[in-house]
């Protein structure tokens, strides 16, 4: 599998394809390992829990679930939507994101 993301934890991210096609939310997790994300809002799914020590009264839990990477964009707030990026080296050597679209630096 990916080792590699294109996306990270606390990127702002639009959903393409999928059941919440068009879903815009931020990134709680990540797992390149996986090449799975977990995204605020997106893919939330329903688990009945048990009463124990940690959870008193038990009952149904509403929790985000894992969808593919490769679902999702960056979003870029002046493009409105979710675009490609690319990365650009600046005058001190570090690298960032850019939109592909207006070139707008997304980090």
């Amino acid at each position: 599998m990916a080792n590699k993301l294109h996306v990270k934890k606390g990127d702002t991210v639009q959903v393409i394809s999928g059941k919440d096609k068009g879903a815009k939310g931020a990134v709680i997790e990540a797992f390149p390992s996986e090449g799975r994300i977990r995204v605020e809002g997106v893919n939330i799914l329903t688990k009945h829990k048990k009463p124990s020590q940690a959870m008193q009264q038990g009952g149904i839990v509403k929790t985000e679930g894992k969808i593919d990477a490769s679902t999702v964009l960056l979003y870029c707030d002046a493009c409105g939507k979710g675009v490609r990026t690319g990365v650009q080296i600046n005058e001190d050597g570090s690298k960032v994101r850019v939109c592909k679209k207006c070139g707008k630096v997304l980090d």
